[in-house]
């Protein structure tokens, strides 16, 4: 009977903490990029009128980077899952990078656009 490894649910070497170290910097990029654009948006909302064409255009933007993000997101996870199903197993630290990855940029990306 053939067993199959399973990948370790804690980091043990040093490229794979570091990895790990890597996803929770990225989550708290996303977490700090994600507040400050909705605040800036907010901002937006409450000071110009919601009709005018520049907040048309980014009530826009704000929706399809959204849904552009969540499709990335979901086909990382479904090309992990088909992985998985193959016998191909990535650890957490590596599948979460991947999935975090499509909105970490857009956020960041906001953030920037937003604070000019």
């Amino acid at each position: 009977m053939k067993q199959s490894t399973q990948p370790a649910l804690v980091p043990m070497s040093p490229t794979a903490m570091f990895d790990a170290w890597k996803v929770g910097l990225m989550a708290l990029e996303l977490c700090t990029t994600s507040w400050s654009t909705i605040t800036m948006r907010n901002q937006l909302w409450q000071t110009q009128p919601f009709f005018s064409p520049k907040m048309m255009k980014e009530n826009q933007r704000m929706v399809s980077e959204k849904l552009d993000a969540s499709m990335e997101a979901g086909l990382a996870m479904q090309k992990t899952l088909f992985n998985m199903l193959s016998g191909q197993h990535a650890p957490w630290w590596v599948t979460s990078r991947q999935a975090m990855q499509p909105y970490h940029r857009r956020s960041s990306a906001n953030s920037r656009r937003l604070s000019r």
